[in-house]
C-alpha cells in the first residue's frame, strides 16, 4: 500500500510502512531542514513542520496519518516570507548552530499566520522546542522584529540590544567572515554565520549522507548494528524510547574536610546538544566531521562517529552513514563533572571532582590555590573539554568567595583565554558587561552571551541528569529530564560589549562563570547545585 499526501505543493506517495512522518521526509524523500534530535520523542521540536497549516511534530506524527493532507516544510514556505524570517534570525543572533532553527520557525510562522506574535504567545510556543545555543531572548526578538508593523525594533525597546535590525539588514550589511570568525572563537569550533545556517543548511554530517548509504547505530552492546534504512537498523538494534527516571540526582562526592569559608556540591550536567553525534564515509575515505557547524561546546570532541564509519565503511565495502539517537547520546556521551568543593576567603582550598583528564589544569589556570583531588566515582564519562568544565566551577568558587564581605556590585571573573565579565544579577533581570578585545560582530558576541547566561542560570538552578549510584548508567533519557530552562523561565539579560581592541578572544565562557557566581549569590549560596530541583537523594 501506499501513503499520499501533497508536500510543499506536490503531490507524493511513499510505501506505507508504518514509519513516522519524520522518517519519510528524510529518509525517503530528501527533506533536510526537518531535523532529528529526538525521535521518537517528541521532545526538541527540530522536526515541526505544517499539517494543513498546523504546526506538528513530525517524529510523533505517524506518515498514514497526513494522507491525503497538505505538509508544508520550510522549505514550503512562501520564497518571501522565508526570507524575512531568516533575515530576523540573523539580524537577532537568534540562530547559532542552526540545528534547531528550521522547526522553530515553523512553529513561529504558524503564530504569524494568526497574528499572535506577541512575547506571551510566542514563549508558550517555544515551550514545544529546545534550543542550547541562544539562550530563547533573541528568538523572541527575532518574532518582534516580524511582527505585523513592525519591520524594525528600536533597540531601546529591548534589554541589551545592537541597533534597530530591519528585514533587510540581517546579514547584507554585516561582515560574514567576522561574524563566523566570533562564532568560531565563542563556540571552539568552525562555525559558519548566514541565511542558509538559519534555514538549516550548514552543512550537518547527516544531511549531507548520500541516500544510497547502510545506516548504522549502537547495538547496546558495544557494537554496531547495519541495515539498509536508519528505521531497519534501529529495529534490529532493538532500539528502546528513552524514559525520564524518578531516580533523584546523586552527589558522588562530599566537601573535603576543613574549615570553609564556601562549599558547593555538583551533580552530573548532560551537555544537551541537538545535533546527535553522525558520520558517514566511503570505504578508503575520510568520516565526515559531527562539528560541521559548531561542535556542541565541546562536548562531540572525542565523538565516536567519524571511526566507526570509517571502520565500517572499509569492512564492508560500501559507504556508511553512522547515526547516534538521543539515548545514544546520554548514555555514552561525556558529561560536565560533578565536584565538591571547599574554598577560603583568600582563594586557598580543595576541589575533589570525578577523575578527568586535564581537569586539573583547567582549575589552575583561574584558581591556583584550590588544590584539586580527583576521585574515581560510578558513572558516566566526564570531559574537561566541555564549556568551562573544571576552571568555570573553580572560578565561580574563587570569585565568590572573595566576595564574602562585600556582597554589592558585579562579580568579575577571568576567563583562560583573558576575556572578562562581570554580572548583576537581580529577581527578573541580568546584566552583563563583556571585554573580549575586538568584537569583530557584536550580533554574534551578543547571542552568546545571552546562551552562556541561559546555561549558566540553568546550571546553577536546574539542570543535572540522574546515575544509576550503582551500575553509574544515566537515568534521565530525555531532552525534557535534563532542567534546561524554557524561554519562559528565563530572565531577560541586558549586554553591554566592551571593545577594548586587541586580538579577540573567547568572552561568553567567562559570562558563563560570572552568571553562575552571580545566580548563586543571588539564590544564597545553598551547597548543591542544582539548587531548585526536588528530586535529590
Amino acid at each position: 500500500m501506499e501513503v499520499g499526501f501533497i508536500l510543499d505543493g506536490r503531490a507524493v506517495e511513499v510505501p506505507d510502512t508504518g514509519d513516522s512522518l519524520l522518517e519519510v521526509l528524510r529518509q525517503r524523500l530528501g527533506v533536510r531542514t526537518a531535523k532529528d534530535g529526538c525521535s521518537p520523542q517528541g521532545q526538541c521540536g527540530c522536526c515541526t513542520v505544517w499539517v494543513d497549516g498546523t504546526p506538528r511534530v513530525a517524529c510523533v506524527t505517524p506518515a498514514r496519518r497526513v494522507a491525503g493532507r497538505n505538509v508544508t516544510t520550510l522549505g514550503g514556505l512562501d520564497a518571501d516570507r522565508r526570507r524575512a524570517w531568516a533575515e530576523a534570525f540573523a539580524a537577532t543572533g537568534a540562530s547559532q548552530c542552526g540545528y534547531c532553527t528550521p522547526g522553530i520557525i515553523m512553529r513561529l510562522a504558524g503564530l504569524e499566520t494568526r497574528r499572535e506574535l506577541d512575547d506571551d504567545a510566542v514563549s508558550r510556543a517555544l515551550l514545544a522546542h529546545q534550543c542550547r545555543c541562544t539562550g530563547w531572548q533573541t528568538i523572541l526578538e527575532a518574532a518582534r522584529v516580524i511582527s505585523p508593523g513592525h519591520s524594525s525594533i528600536p533597540a531601546e525597546s529591548r534589554p541589551g540590544a545592537p541597533p534597530p535590525v530591519t528585514l533587510t539588514g540581517g546579514c547584507a550589511r554585516r561582515d560574514l567572515g567576522a561574524a563566523a570568525r566570533r562564532a568560531t572563537i565563542e563556540g571552539g569550533s568552525p562555525q559558519q554565520v548566514g541565511l542558509a545556517v538559519v534555514l538549516g543548511q550548514g552543512g550537518f554530517a547527516d544531511d549531507t549522507a548520500p541516500p544510497d548509504a547502510l545506516v548504522a547505530v549502537f547495538d547496546g552492546k558495544g557494537d554496531w548494528t547495519v541495515a539498509e534504512t536508519l528505521a531497519e537498523a534501529r529495529a534490529r538494534a532493538g532500539k528502546v524510547q528513552g524514559r525520564r527516571s524518578t531516580v533523584g540526582l546523586h552527589y558522588p562526592l562530599e566537601v573535603p574536610p576543613g574549615v570553609w569559608d564556601l562549599c558547593l556540591r555538583t551533580t552530573w550536567v548532560e551537555p544537551a546538544y541537538l545535533e546527535t553525534d553522525a558520520s558517514w564515509c566511503r570505504p578508503g575515505g575520510e568520516p565526515s566531521s559531527p562539528l560541521a557547524n559548531g561542535g556542541a561546546f565541546g562536548a562531540k570532541m572525542s565523538s565516536a562517529a567519524p571511526a566507526a564509519a570509517r571502520r565500517l565503511a572499509d569492512e564492508l565495502g560500501r559507504t556508511v552513514r553512522v547515526v547516534l539517537s538521543r539515548e545514544d547520546v546520554v548514555r555514552t556521551g561525556p558529561k560536565r563533572p560533578p565536584m565538591a568543593a571547599g574554598i577560603r576567603r583568600d582563594g586557598t582550598g580543595i576541589m575533589r571532582v570525578g577523575r578527568t583528564p586535564g581537569i586539573a589544569a583547567a582549575v589552575a589556570q583561574v584558581a591556583p590555590g584550590l588544590l584539586v583531588e580527583e576521585d574515581e566515582v560510578v558513572g558516566p564519562p566526564t570531559s574537561a573539554q566541555i564549556r568551562g568544565a573544571g576552571w568555570a566551577e573553580a572560578a565561580v568558587l574563587a570569585a565568590v568567595a572573595s566576595r564574602l564581605d562585600d556582597g554589592t556590585g558585579p562579580i568579575r571573573v577571568v576567563g583562560p583565554s583573558g576575556g572578562h565579565a562581570e554580572a548583576w544579577v537581580a529577581d527578573d533581570w541580568l546584566r552583563v558587561r563583556v571585554s573580549c578585545g575586538d568584537p569583530l560582530d557584536e550580533v554574534v558576541l551578543r547571542s552568546y552571551c545571552i546562551g552562556a547566561a541561559h546555561m549558566a542560570m540553568g546550571w546553577v538552578r536546574s539542570e543535572g541528569i540522574a546515575v544509576d549510584p550503582v551500575s553509574g548508567a544515566p537515568q534521565d533519557l530525555t531532552i525534557r529530564s535534563f532542567g534546561i530552562l524554557g524561554a519562559s523561565q528565563m530572565s531577560p539579560v541586558e549586554v553591554e560589549v566592551v571593545d577594548e581592541g586587541g586580538p579577540p578572544v573567547n568572552g561568553s565562557d567567562a559570562v558563563l562563570a560570572a552568571v553562575a557566581a552571580g545566580v548563586w549569590m543571588h539564590d544564597g549560596l545553598p551547597v548543591e547545585w542544582p539548587t531548585t530541583r526536588t528530586e535529590k537523594r
